[in-house]
């Protein structure tokens, strides 16, 4: 289990970076949670304390979220080539400080939604950070194993941010005492960001210079683009399947809680259950990041995504907790072999030089699904119902595996031997 050593003496692999990787694992975990303080109490206040009746008004906050998200990630990725990967990282932190107390004390609605615009810029910077970071220092035999620490991390503390949220809420109230966890989230980040963070441009640069044949001057972010977005099978397969995964993350985020309160559960019940989708999803990425160095992306990817459209589909069918908790799980499996395994396909098409650029026009597709979940889930609960909502989007996320199984190609054939 041997690094990678570059020409400029910069050793590529996890060993060789565990420190600052484990620190950025930490990280990452705060950039879940300031979402997990939302998962189960901003759409119950929707209804309760701002009385929005209308289902797609209810649901603009996760629009405003993943429209804003979408395109920081995108600049994330320019950004972190022309000024380095730390200060986007510290950016993405400032811009959250006001965040928890907007949402904690904000008087009206469009505080929320103005809350939610910084916190998508917030997650554009920071989550896009940790990802490109990791990606930067195990090198090209680990990203899948990488990625899923990253998103491990991210969707637990998703999980137990929403789980404990719902408990204060339960007893204190929905304003303001769960928002006083995203405050302590910001202030410990920022200071771990800024003080013990290091750069590591200089480890993509260095593992460059290991492939010598193109240069970042040789491809255009244009070019990038349109390769990653259309051209290219495996990352235009990638950047769909990303943005329906995303799709039926905002249905369970915005409409799941209303369908579950509309039968009688408690606001304790309702976060347990938003608390165990990220949970499972969380820690069941450890394993398939890793199984994906072992037996290859898009299987998983097929698999993982024909699942989660069975999981939805048994949420709409349900009418009881334990039905829905069971359909929880599911959709967390099944999201856990898509995620970090999209992350990982990015990793190994794209070339070092311009490879941040590509992650960031993933993700301007992954998180543009929350825009589009929330538009077309808002409006198809807003003519017919809740049911009929959730119905549509697993057929979408059905057809979305079936596009990844037919036009994806293999792009980790072989079987990791080493730990770079």
């Amino acid at each position: 289990m041997t690094a990678t050593a570059t020409p400029g003496g910069i050793q590529l692999g996890l060993r060789a970076n565990l420190a600052q990787f484990t620190l950025l694992v930490a990280v990452n975990a705060l950039v879940g949670g300031m979402l997990g303080q939302e998962r189960t109490v901003l759409p119950l206040l929707a209804d309760d304390v701002f009385h929005l009746s209308a289902y797609t008004a209810g649901l603009t906050y996760i629009l405003a979220f993943g429209a804003t998200k979408a395109v920081t990630n995108f600049f994330a990725g320019t950004w972190s080539d022309r000024y380095g990967r730390k200060p986007v990282l510290i950016a993405g932190w400032l811009i959250a400080l006001p965040v928890p107390a907007m949402l904690a004390w904000g008087p009206t609605w469009a505080w929320i939604i103005a809350a939610n615009i910084l916190l998508g810029m917030n997650q554009g910077l920071t989550w896009s950070t940790t990802v490109i970071m990791k990606i930067d220092l195990v090198g090209p035999e680990r990203r899948g194993l990488a990625m899923g620490f990253n998103e491990a991390a991210g969707y637990v503390a998703v999980a137990a941010t929403a789980m404990a949220t719902g408990a204060i809420a339960e007893h204190a109230g929905l304003r303001p005492e769960p928002f006083l966890l995203g405050a302590a989230y910001v202030v410990l980040a920022l200071g771990l960001s800024t003080i013990f963070v290091r750069e590591t441009r200089d480890h993509a640069r260095a593992e460059a210079a290991l492939h010598p044949v193109q240069t970042s001057t040789e491809v255009t972010t244009a070019q990038i683009a349109r390769r990653t977005s259309f051209t290219d099978k495996a990352l235009s397969a990638a950047s769909q399947a990303g943005m329906v995964n995303n799709l039926n993350d905002a249905l369970a985020w915005g409409i799941f809680p209303l369908l579950f309160a509309t039968h009688g559960l408690s606001i304790a019940q309702i976060g347990v259950l938003a608390a165990l989708y990220p949970a499972v999803w969380g820690a069941g990425q450890m394993l398939t990041g890793w199984w994906s160095d072992h037996i290859g992306r898009k299987h998983l990817i097929t698999a993982g995504m024909l699942l989660q459209a069975a999981a939805i589909a048994l949420v709409a069918a349900g009418t009881t907790f334990s039905v829905w908790a069971t359909a929880q799980i599911l959709l967390g499996i099944g999201t856990a072999l898509v995620y970090p395994t999209l992350l990982a396909v990015i990793g190994d098409v794209a070339h070092p030089a311009w490879r941040a650029r590509a992650v960031g026009v993933y993700r301007l597709w992954r998180d543009g699904g929350f825009a589009v979940g929330a538009l077309v889930a808002g409006v198809l609960a807003d003519a017919y119902s809740l049911t009929t909502a959730i119905w549509t989007v697993a057929a979408l996320t059905a057809a979305s595996g079936l596009v990844v199984a037919v036009r994806m190609y293999e792009t980790h054939p072989r079987p990791a031997s080493a730990d770079n």
